[in-house]
């Protein structure tokens, strides 16, 4: 959510932030209702000082006598009582029309992001790894998976399209992979390992950004609740109302959840395979910080992610997104992209973003300064670390055999029970 205060001080700047995003500028209308709530709210001042400074005339004229006067003051009084509810109730529904305004636009990029309509236009910073050398040609993983326990087939009987069934070692791997990334996390990163809810209230989807405006790209159930797309939601609204302390912050969560997305906005794409399912495992990192320390969290952050790559040695290019490929809470994301020999590309396996103080206004979560009397909005950071299932394709592309077997990479062995190769199922 934008302040209205920095709306009001530069309108200018907000329109100028808000084209770099693609979006005709708003401050003129959003300054217009702002101009009018505040008519509003000073003439309640006006008609509460008037109603109390009448009362007290009324008892002054009728211990002088004066008849005519105090009832004049109580036609008035009276008058005064009328007006009041009505404004109150103006002045509520402007304040929620001006609240779903500075909602409604997406955050303000940062000065250092490059301007683009689409990721065509995104920057690329840095490539980690040398791409094998295959001796055949190297299969994608929906061709290569069915075969080792990835089954699409299952999962499309059971549930419908963009589901599947896992078992044998492949199962085995995925688990492994998760329970090694969240390890990673906790013990190398410092990040508090949460179990949070699975369904969140309107408030948790509305203070990370889902709702309003992305309701279709989420599975409500019937009672009302939401079924988080990723444990951002519950993991950032943890501080939802608070007023934490200096000496809390950095706060630094992680979680390994299910993540459940309707993909509404994804209709065509990767419909093939194991990359865009309505259900899939991420371990997800955030961060609570002060203001002046969110920039270099988010270049820590990503290099947590960046960690978990390198340990699976897996090739990976790090890039700047552009305004136009940003989501809406963020003002400054970096997106890391996994080498896939089968389909000869990068594909996006994490992103980290620094949503600056747009969520934790939303959230109305806060921290007071060491010594100052008053406080300031915390800033808040999300990031895939990594995303699991997009990580187990990784894995079975390029630590492909040409015999349709998979190495496992020596850091999960730990995991696998002495499991170091996946084999066709008999």
């Amino acid at each position: 959510m934008h302040d209205i205060r920095l709306i009001r001080e530069n309108p200018a700047a907000f329109d100028a932030a808000l084209a770099r995003r693609g979006v005709e500028p708003a401050a003129q209308s959003i300054l217009a209702l702002d101009a009018r709530r505040r008519e509003i709210a000073t003439r309640m001042q006006e008609v509460q000082a008037r109603r109390n400074e009448a009362s007290k005339a009324i008892g002054a004229a009728m211990g002088k006598g004066d008849k005519d006067t105090a009832e004049a003051l109580k036609v008035e009084v009276a008058a005064l009582k009328v007006e009041l509810p009505a404004l109150e109730e103006e002045e509520r529904t402007l304040t929620a029309q001006q609240n779903a305004a500075l909602a409604a636009y997406p955050n303000a990029p940062a000065s250092d992001v490059p301007e683009g309509a689409d990721e065509s236009e995104n920057a690329e910073l840095l490539r980690w790894g040398t791409p094998r050398e295959f001796s055949f040609p190297p299969k994608e993983h929906a061709d290569l998976g069915p075969a080792l326990g990835l089954d699409f087939e299952t999962g499309a009987l059971i549930s419908g399209a963009r589901f599947t069934f896992l078992k044998g070692g492949m199962a085995r791997l995925h688990r492994a992979l998760a329970q090694f990334m969240l390890d990673r996390q906790t013990g190398e990163n410092g990040y508090l390992e949460c179990i949070p809810p699975l369904l969140v209230k309107d408030e948790a989807v509305f203070g990370t950004g889902q709702l309003p405006k992305f309701s279709e790209d989420l599975f409500k159930t019937t009672d009302g609740r939401w079924m988080i797309p990723t444990a951002e939601v519950s993991l950032t609204n943890a501080v939802q109302g608070e007023i934490l302390s200096e000496g809390q912050l950095p706060l630094r969560m992680t979680a390994l959840t299910p993540c459940f997305r309707s993909e509404a906005g994804a209709a065509g794409r990767d419909t093939r395979g194991f990359i865009r399912q309505h259900q899939f495992e991420k371990v997800e990192l955030v961060s609570i910080t002060r203001p002046e320390d969110s920039e270099a969290e988010h270049e820590r952050m990503t290099g947590c992610a960046e960690g978990v790559l390198q340990a699976l040695g897996l090739p990976y290019r790090k890039v700047l997104l552009c305004t136009g490929d940003m989501g809406f809470t963020a003002r400054k994301t970096y997106d890391l992209e996994v080498w896939l020999p089968g389909q000869g590309a990068y594909r996006e396996i994490s992103s980290c973003s620094n949503c600056g103080d747009f969520q934790a206004r939303r959230m109305n979560a806060r921290y007071r300064p060491e010594g100052a009397k008053g406080t300031e909005f915390v800033h808040t950071l999300n990031g895939s670390g990594l995303a699991v299932g997009r990580t187990l394709v990784a894995v079975l592309e390029n630590y492909q055999r040409e015999d349709g077997s998979v190495d496992v990479p020596e850091v999960l062995h730990p995991y696998m029970g002495g499991l170091t190769r996946l084999v066709p199922l008999a």
